[in-house]
Parts: structure tokens; sequence; C-alpha cells
């Protein structure tokens, strides 16, 4: 093709101009650039398609108004940037004639201008069509669209998917019946019907993420535990579908079948409760969900001394473990074949550590085990659980024994005080038989002075009044053994299951079942070796014992039929005293609280939690679109409702009383007498709260 450059332009005609003859004109419109993106989008478009639009030029004069042989380009510049990128891949050489036209007449500023004012953009819905058209009817992938069209396959994936949304939708979205926000909401999912039906039962508040949750509700996020359990790989080699949500973070999509993903989840979980009956377990069980109301009786693994061979091994296991981490903080900073090392050696060391606590083979052999989900999606194993039937054959030993004492029937009657012998004779006949037991009433009496002897000496001694104390409660929490300890101390530990459902299943109750089991796996099996067993215990572990079992007492319950205002008043003082944030653990959603409280609460809590401004933008919509919105603009607020907040602490207090000056302070009269049961708790947390 011949270059046509002409010594004197005649306007109105179509010439050819080599590329590097080109210049921007300086009469150009367009002041700001055009993007990377709309020239990479031309380039792409020329490079498939030729130039489809000629450039409008003219010719460039000096101020002697001589031709320099230049052209200047007074629409068409986005072209020239993108047929230089094409020069600058080797596409094309610099000297490719571009078909211009020449334009001498008009005025150059005003031809820029027209050029990108008058013009009408062609609405989105009609440019997702014929994306779908070209995927369908010319079988091109999103990669090969995207190159003819000079934009990324994501891209291209998004148009397809608006561009598969219902007919009818994408007719109301040219209707300006739909944002193309919620348009993209729709199109989470290419069923029709599913899009017209949430289509149809929309109201008026048609937020993008209402009718996401409402396109998604039977579906599975996959962030579940059992899909996190799962896999998306194994869900999908199932036959399983995961829809993905092209214009928002999804975190992985949406398992789209919640009875395949339940039924793969159980499935795997039975393998790996084949693995802990290979232990030797009499039975085990797979549930997703931990069951709560099983009814049996739990063992523990108790403590068991190391071999020799063992303890040597684990030594000098820990000395290469040191010498190999030395200098390193974390295994991204070691080479590769030290890492690999020190990760064997520390695996090697867990494994000898592990035999330091064992079941009982009693407990194993007549035992077994539940193989449940974790909150999280890991798997949560626990053992020693016996069943009513197997409980004498796991635990022998029986749980009442009479030490070293028998009864004979025919002499119960002869042992029983006769009030009237007592009344006539003051002192008791001397019975001449050999070995009869002192009497009951005689008994009674002795054990009378013992118990007031043993309240005066445990009074005076706080630390053997702490071993005693943590010995009766550890034996009831753990043992269930209430008269293993001499303290008339009954703890009683309520659960909360039949109060807030799920509870047990959250990340806090995780927390307390692993400081439960922490400890129930360094006791002893048997109760009989528990004094024992927290006399050995330092200070520091035997007050976190004490505590543990003082923590499961507590009961905050604020319920309908159980009136205790004093009780609750000194649940907020230890809230106080232990600066409880319910906020870490606690928010307020339409499950949790907004969608079971009226509107009112519903705005005061966004009122409250965000501003008067939030609460009036959705005072106007039904109860169900109020609370989901309030859901939305209370995220990460830390609002909490009256029942869950802390009170703040009391700033004046009660001078404390030193102990020499109790016996002289003068006791109040009975009608002086303060409410004792009213100031109940109040000294003991005075001194934490401050």
């Amino acid at each position: 093709m011949t270059d046509t450059v002409q010594t004197e332009a005649v306007g109105g005609v179509e010439i050819f101009v080599p590329l590097n003859k080109l210049k921007k004109s300086p009469r150009n419109a367009r002041k700001v650039p055009h993007g990377e993106a709309a020239i990479e989008a031309l380039a792409a478009s020329i490079q498939h398609k030729g130039l489809i639009q000629n450039l409008v030029v003219e010719p460039e004069v000096k101020e002697d108004g001589t031709q320099t042989g230049y052209y200047l380009v007074t629409a068409g510049e986005g072209r020239r940037l993108a047929m230089l990128l094409r020069t600058k891949r080797k596409q094309i050489k610099k000297s490719e004639a571009v078909r211009c036209w020449l334009d001498t007449q008009n005025d150059p500023a005003e031809i820029s201008l027209d050029e990108n004012v008058t013009r009408t953009p062609m609405h989105p819905a009609d440019q997702f069509e014929r994306f779908a058209e070209l995927s369908i009817e010319k079988g091109w992938a999103a990669q090969e669209i995207g190159a003819r069209f000079g934009v990324s396959a994501s891209v291209v994936k998004q148009r397809l998917r608006l561009g598969a949304v219902s007919p009818k939708l994408l007719q109301v979205y040219r209707e300006d019946g739909l944002t193309l926000d919620q348009l993209m909401a729709f199109a989470i999912t290419e069923d029709h019907a599913r899009q017209e039906q949430v289509f149809e039962n929309l109201h008026h508040n048609r937020e993008p993420w209402i009718i996401r949750r409402d396109m998604t509700a039977a579906n599975v996020p996959a962030a579940d535990r059992r899909a996190v359990f799962v896999g998306a790989d194994a869900y999908v080699e199932a036959g399983g579908n995961i829809i993905r949500d092209l214009f928002s973070e999804d975190r992985g999509g949406f398992f789209e079948d919640a009875g395949l993903l339940d039924m793969l989840a159980t499935e795997k979980l039975r393998e790996i409760a084949g693995e802990v009956q290979a232990e030797g377990w009499k039975w085990t069980e797979a549930h997703i969900d931990y069951p709560h109301a099983h009814g049996m009786r739990r063992f523990y693994p108790q403590s068991v001394a190391l071999s020799g061979e063992d303890e040597a091994r684990l030594d000098a296991l820990s000395r290469e473990h040191d010498e190999l981490a030395e200098g390193y903080s974390s295994y991204d900073e070691m080479p590769v074949g030290v890492a690999a090392k020190l990760e064997a050696v520390s695996d090697e060391i867990d494994a000898i550590s592990a035999k330091r606590s064992a079941y009982d083979a009693n407990v194993i052999a007549h035992g077994g085990a539940f193989v449940v989900l974790h909150h999280d999606g890991t798997v949560r194993i626990e053992r020693g659980f016996v069943r009513a039937e197997d409980k004498a054959l796991a635990d022998p030993q029986p749980e009442n024994e009479t030490e070293g004492e028998t009864t004979d029937p025919e002499t119960v009657e002869d042992e029983q005080p006769d009030d009237d012998d007592e009344n006539v004779q003051g002192i008791e006949e001397e019975d001449e038989e050999p070995g009869k037991p002192i009497s009951d009433s005689l008994t009674r009496d002795l054990s009378a002075h013992r118990t007031l002897a043993l309240r005066v000496a445990l009074g005076e001694r706080p630390d053997l009044a702490l071993i005693a104390l943590t010995h009766t409660l550890t034996a009831q929490v753990f043992y269930s053994y209430a008269e293993a300890g001499c303290l008339e101390v009954r703890p009683t530990v309520t659960p909360l299951g039949s109060h807030a459902d799920g509870i047990e299943d959250t990340p806090l109750a995780a927390k307390a079942n692993e400081a439960r089991e922490a400890w129930a796996e360094r006791m002893p099996r048997d109760v009989a070796d528990l004094w024992g067993f927290i006399v050995g215990l330092d200070d520091e572990k035997r007050l976190a014992l004490l505590a543990h079992c003082a923590s499961s007492t507590v009961n905050a319950l604020r319920l309908p039929w159980d009136r205790k205002p004093r009780t609750l008043q000194t649940a907020d003082r230890l809230a106080t005293a232990l600066a409880l944030d319910m906020g870490k653990d606690w928010t307020p959603t339409v499950d949790s609280y907004l969608g079971r409280v009226t509107k009112a609460h519903i705005l005061e809590a966004v009122a409250e939690g965000v501003s008067e401004d939030a609460a009036r933008h959705i005072a106007d919509k039904k109860k169900p679109e109020m609370a989901e919105a309030a859901e939305q603009r209370l995220a990460g607020s830390g609002w909490l409702p009256a029942v869950l907040r802390t009170p703040k602490a009391e700033v004046e207090r009660s001078a404390p009383v030193e102990a020499e000056d109790l016996g002289s302070v003068e006791q109040p009269s009975e009608a002086e007498a303060p409410d004792t049961e009213a100031e109940d708790g109040e000294a003991s947390f005075a001194v934490a709260a401050e």
C-alpha cells in the first residue's frame, strides 16, 4: 500500500499516512489522557479486526504556512496510541499506513469535541448479551474473547455471567428497574427460575446483599465447618456444584447440595472413627454435632511414667531440637533440609510425650469415643465414654465402700437407742459382749465435737481451707462424688444448651471444654487419690484448679420463673471485677437478637451503636428487612444489648476492716443489722474491681 501524503492538502478525502507521520493535535478536546486499559482494548480490537474507524487529521503547518509533512490527529488519538502500542510489541512497523480522513474545512477542536460528545454508548445489557452470543454461537472461551476486546478473562466471565441472567430481569435492568449491583447479585447463579422467584418475592428493600442472601438461602457457605472438613475438591468430585460469586468476595463460594455435603462429612467422620476404634475401643460413633444428651460416664487418661529408654531418647531429641532451631525464629528462615529435619524431630518428641498419659485397659475394652466436627471444621475426638451397661466392667471399684464394718441384721434392733431408757438412766448399761461397737448416739455425740474442732482449726489455716475446698469441688465437678469431701459445699453446674441453641458449638464453649479436659487428663482415676494430687500441686496450679471448678458453677441466667435480683446483682459485680467484654464473643445478628425483638428495639440498637441518622434511614422498613439492614450496620460496632453489658466499676469503696479490730467492733442489733444478702458479694469483688 502506497503512502498518500499530499503536498497540498485537499479537504474531504481519504488518505493513508505512515504511522510515524502522525502526531497528537494540540487542539484535541480530550485533556485527560486515555487509560492503559482503554488503549489495550483498542490495540486488541485493531489486531483482530483491523481499523474499523479511520482517524481524522489535518496537515501540520509551519509559521510561514508551509507543511511539515506530518499530520495532526484531530479525532482518533486513542487509536493512534493503540497502534503505537502494536509497534512496541513488534506487531506492525512504524511506517504502517494508517487510513485517515483529511479535514481542512472544520474546526479541529470542534471535531474532537463532537466525536466524544455526540454519541450514545451501548446499554450494558446489550453488551452482556452480545458477549454471551459470542461464547454460545462461536464457541469462544473467555480467554479468546478477552484477547479480541483487550480485557481480562475474569472481566469476560463477569460479562458472560451477567448475559446469562434471566431475559426477564435483563429487560427490567434495561428499563431501570434494577441497578447493575442488583443484577450482579442475581447473577450469583444461572438458575433463571430461582432468579425470577427471588425477584418476585422482593419488597421495597432490594439491597444487593439481601438478594445474594435469598439466592443462596438453601446453600452452604464455603466457610461452614462441613465444607471446610470435606473440601471443595472432594465435594465436586462427588458430583456437587459450587456457586461462585464473580462480583464480590465469596470466600470460596456456596455449596449447592447441603444433603450431599452432610453425607460426605459423615462418611469421612466414620472413616476416622474406624481408625480410632482400631486403638482397641469397644465402640465409636461419628456425628457432625456432639451428642450432648448421651448420658454416659466419662473416664480420662492417667499419667504414665516413661521408660528409661524413652526418657533418654526424649532428652537427646530435646537437645537436638534446640541445636537445630538455634538462630532461627521460624521454619521459613531455615534451609529446606534443616526445616525438614527439625519437623521430624518435633514429631518424634510429640510421639514420645504422648506416652505420658494413657487410658486404663478396662476403659478401652468397654468404652468408646465420639468423632465429631469442631466449630472450625477440624475433627474433634472425645474418648473415654462408658455406657451404663458397661460401667461396672470398666470401673470394677464400687463407688461406696464401708471400710471394715459388717452389720448383722438381727442385732440392728438391739443397737437402736431407747429414748425411754435414756430418760430413766443417765448412764448406759455396760454391755459385757466383747467386740460390740459403741452406740450410734455416742458416735453422733463425739463426731459433733470433732466437727466443731475441725471448723475452728480449718478457720485458722487458710492454706488447708483452700486445699479442702478445692478437693470438695473437684471431686464433684470431675468425679460426681458428693461424698468424697467433708465440706458441705455442693457445686451446681447448670447446662446452658437448653437456654441458647448452638451455644455448645461456639468457640467460647470449645475454650471451656479444652480447659476442663486439660485438667481431667492430669487427675488420678480413683477419687481416693484426689487429696494427694491436690496437696502435691503448687499454690499457683491449686488456685487455677479452684478457679476452674468455681467457674463451672457460675449461673447468671435471667429466667422469668426464677426471680433472683441479688444473685444477678452479684453477677454484675463479678463481670465488673473481671472487666468482661462480651463484644469479643457476641455480635448482634438477625438470629441472635435483631430478629427476636420489636422494631423499636432494633431502631434503638442502631441509634446507639451507629447513629440516629442510620436508625432513621431504616425506620420505614418492614421488620425482616429492618433486622437485616440493622445487622449490616451494627457489624463491627461493638454494640451490646443491656443484658450483656458490663456495669462500670464503682468509684467509692468502703475502707477495709483490719482483722485484729473485728473483736472490738460493736455488733448491730437485729433491727439495725444490714440486709446481708443484699450486700453479698460486694466485699469479695471490691479489691478486684479497683
